[in-house]
């Protein structure tokens, strides 16, 4: 399915091949005139790419000769990438003044005479293929459309939760599942209700309401939920029901034995009436289910589990009693109909298109009843208002195919089939990922990146600005859920039949090596791998661009091995590994753009050779505890545009030279007392700061571009100091505080972000007491969080100048709590406009 994005890569070659760095790169290397026959050729086949892309199902010798573009652009990708890196190359070396010969030395690339013969000639040998392949073209009789006119129109989705009006033709189901929780049990044992359909239906949606509905949390003391996928092992399955009880991380109880898990699961359910939902569960071992249930049959009388499953038969198993067995119908046409309204048009808007109503009643009817296809479909079909647009979709030949169990579901690859080609290259990626994880768009824009998915007119974006506008146009087009702005990242999740679409799209370049694994296709340019003894038994494509290494990994012969081989990778993963050491042959990866070792806890020293990459963006070294220092010369990553650090060092003058830096993250360095005194750092716009304790000061001055700004657990770092009038004030759109027991006032350099400040969120700061009489000018104040600030017990007087504010939280402030009851409470009157107002209490407090 790669086919389907072959313009984007097109579109991303002619960018690079057009750029001012790429001609004078090709002057001095005496090869303008081949990469500008390059350019004019990769143009020519440009134009027909999307009708060739629409037809290749059709017509097999047509989808051959797209194969063969496919090999023929990520070869050429290959050598404009190597000129890029020449370039840089040769721009640190210049850059090196007094210490030249040392670094021309480092750098050295080993015979300039050879690689420009080298280049030259693969350059040739590329444009040969490329006019074969143009030449080819006109067989096959291809319409020339050079603009991808697929545009998204993004609709706004402002809830991550369950929105009760989206969910349509539910009530009297979500009424029946109520009425089995909420059903008293002769036996006094525990009960287990099953929610059972195929793939798309909204079991998981229902379990939701049901679990979020007034009257479940009145019934129940404590409640819980679990996502289970593939995984049915007992142990794991406890850890998942204690972090989902305590709202911790797993990391809190992965190391712990089972005797240990099961007394905390005792301590956590021992009498309490407990709500579990089992979501997604596919198990058919009853051995196993029979375990599990026996570890947490410890609940109060009238304990219930919830169980959603596409199986009948494991429905069967689980349920306590047949009538404890609940299958999920279709949505009906007309409920189908009122869903694809809702996604397919305006509010309203509907009445305007009686053609469109017609065609768009046959669409949903098409859908089978299935809630995800109706919302995909109608979302994919959003702000169209051409016909035969939607004509395309009704007839389109897909219906008709036959659809077995499992199949990629028709309306999930049509929405897919109607994204523009970035956006399928992008969405690709998803399957690299194991299904049901919760996704980062940190992790998300570091990949993109690193692979070059990101398209041309978002070079000038921050990489978090380009990976967040994306993301918002998969959602609108529904292909993501529980998506939650966190303010400097997104998380969300994605549908499991989605991950399936995302691994069905990806299958001839994308390949999870386990130990069914047989071989690896030449045209594999992605790899993950499930264990690490798996690592030296196959031989690789040496065009591999991904690498994605198992936790654990400690086979450090095999990693050598394959670092020496794979010349051309961008994206390099090796986090939460036992390796004490990086062989140096990894800086030989001139290509690479992102390099993961996070979670490397035996590792104490980088090679030097890192200091070689200099094409690398992402760095990210965060929870590497052992981590002494960062090697000399790894200024000379002068493309450096994220990085994540744990390490031991006092100071940090390294960073001087990353001007590009625009993500920033320090985790626990404990021995980092100041932060880049005397220099600039204009394209920092995000800036984290965890469990720093020895560090006193921020550096504003460095970093007046600023705007996401998150500090946590810095005990020593002074924050009610006034800014030095001549720094410019900060512009900050988000601001965290968290677990800083010095603060007892807002800092008063916030009041310089009062025409920007959108988010603000303060957590933990126990001796906050009072908000300034300035508060009331952060006029563009949307989200604002107070949470565990017990001696905060009033808000500003003049909070009702916030118009825009749209959301306010109050958690576990006692008095705070109190006062923001809504009629009654002294402060109510001051926040009665927010649209959305969240109290929370912990029961021992009210």
């Amino acid at each position: 399915m790669a086919e389907s994005v072959l313009f984007s890569v097109a579109e991303s070659l002619i960018g690079k091949l057009a750029s001012r760095a790429m001609e004078e790169a090709s002057l001095a290397m005496g090869v303008y005139d081949d990469l500008r026959e390059m350019k004019q050729t990769i143009s020519f086949i440009k134009a027909v790419l999307l009708d060739a892309e629409q037809k290749q199902h059709q017509n097999n010798q047509l989808r051959e000769w797209l194969t063969q573009i496919k090999h023929v652009l990520y070869n050429a990708e290959d050598i404009v990438d190597d000129f890029e890196c020449e370039a840089l190359r040769k721009h640190v070396v210049k850059t090196q003044g007094s210490l030249s010969r040392k670094v021309r030395r480092f750098f050295s690339c080993s015979n300039p005479i050879i690689y420009r013969l080298k280049m030259a000639h693969e350059i040739k040998e590329i444009n040969k293929r490329l006019n074969k392949i143009a030449t080819d073209r006109n067989n096959y009789g291809l319409q020339t459309n050079d603009v991808d006119t697929r545009v998204v129109h993004r609709r706004e989705l402002t809830h991550s939760h369950v929105n009760a009006s989206d969910v349509i033709g539910r009530e009297q189901d979500k009424k029946n599942i109520i009425e089995l929780l909420l059903q008293d049990d002769d036996g006094g044992s525990l009960s287990v209700i099953s929610i059972a359909g195929i793939g798309g239906l909204g079991k998981t949606t229902l379990a939701k309401t049901v679990f979020n509905d007034n009257i479940i949390d009145e019934s129940f003391e404590l409640k819980m939920w679990v996502c289970v996928s593939d995984e049915f092992e007992p142990k794991k399955m406890l850890i998942k029901i204690l972090n989902s009880a305590a709202n911790l991380n797993q990391e809190n109880y992965k190391d712990l034995e089972m005797e240990q898990l099961k007394n905390h699961v005792r301590n956590m359910l021992d009498g309490k009436k407990f709500l579990l939902v089992l979501d997604d569960v596919w198990n058919e071992d009853r051995v196993k289910w029979v375990e599990f249930k026996s570890l947490i049959q410890i609940g109060a009388k009238g304990s219930k589990v919830l169980v959603t499953t596409r199986s009948h038969d494991i429905a069967a198993m689980v349920g306590t009693k047949p009538s404890y067995s609940y299958p999920l119908k279709g949505l009906s046409e007309v409920d189908s109909m009122t869903l694809f309204i809702k996604w397919a048009f305006q509010e309203g808007e509907e009445k305007k298109y009686p053609e469109l109503l017609l065609i768009g009643k046959e669409i949903a009817k098409k859908c089978r009843g299935l809630p995800l296809a109706v919302r995909t479909l109608g979302c994919s079909l959003f702000s169209k208002v051409d016909a035969e647009e939607w004509k395309f979709v009704r007839d389109n030949e897909i219906w008709s195919l036959p659809q077995n169990n499992g199949d990629i579901l028709p309306a999930l690859k049509l929405s897919y089939d109607r994204l523009p080609s970035y956006l399928k290259r992008c969405f690709s990626c998803f399957s690299f990922f194991d299904k049901d994880v919760i996704f980062s768009s940190f992790d998300v824009s570091a990949l993109w990146e690193a692979l070059g998915f990101l398209p041309s007119s978002m070079q000038n974006k921050t990489l978090e600005d380009g990976c967040t506008h994306i993301l918002h146009e998969l959602r609108s087009r529904s292909f993501l859920q529980d998506f939650v702005d966190h303010g400097t990242t997104c998380k969300f999740m994605l549908h499991d039949l989605v991950h399936d679409l995302a691994l069905y799209v990806s299958k001839d370049e994308f390949q999870r090596v386990n130990s069914r694994t047989q071989n690896i296709s030449e045209s594999t340019q992605h790899l993950s791998f499930a264990e690490d003894s798996l690592l030296g038994q196959a031989s690789f494509p040496i065009g591999l661009r991904t690498i994605i290494f198992p936790h654990r990994a400690n086979n450090e012969a095999s990693l050598n091995s394959l670092l020496s081989r794979c010349k051309y990778l961008r994206f390099l993963n090796i986090s939460s590994s036992a390796y004490k050491s990086l062989p140096s042959s990894i800086g030989k990866l001139k290509h690479l753009r992102c390099l993961i070792l996070q979670h490397n806890t035996e590792l104490s020293r980088l090679p030097d050779s890192v200091c070689k990459l200099q094409n690398l963006q992402v760095l990210r070294l965060h929870h590497c505890k052992n981590l002494e220092a960062l090697p000399k010369g790894i200024e000379n990553l002068i493309n450096l545009r994220q990085l994540y650090l744990t390490f031991k060092q006092s100071s940090f003058p390294e960073i001087a030279k990353w001007t590009s830096l625009e993500t920033l993250y320090l985790d626990s360095c404990d021995n980092l007392k100041s932060l880049f005194e005397g220099i600039q750092l204009p394209s920092l716009k995000c800036f984290i700061i965890l469990s720093c304790g020895s560090l006193k000061s921020l550096p504003f001055h460095a970093i007046p571009n600023l705007e996401s700004l998150v500090i946590f657990g810095c005990p020593k770092l002074e924050l009610s100091k006034e800014l030095d009038e001549n720094i410019p004030s900060l512009k900050l759109k988000f601001l965290g505080l968290c677990a800083l027991p010095q603060l007892v006032t807002l800092p008063h350099w916030l009041r310089g972000s009062s025409n920007t400040l959108q988010s603000l969120v303060t957590i933990k700061c126990v001796n906050l007491e009072e908000l300034p009489e300035w508060f009331s000018t952060l006029i563009c104040l949307k989200t604002l969080s107070f949470s565990d600030c017990p001696k905060l017990i009033s808000l500003s007087d003049n909070m009702h100048h916030l118009i825009k504010l749209e959301y306010l939280e109050i958690e576990y402030c006692p008095e705070l709590y109190k006062r923001c009851q809504p009629n009654v409470g002294e402060d109510w009157h001051k926040i009665s406009h927010v649209k959305q107002v969240i109290l929370r209490q912990r029961e021992e407090e009210e």
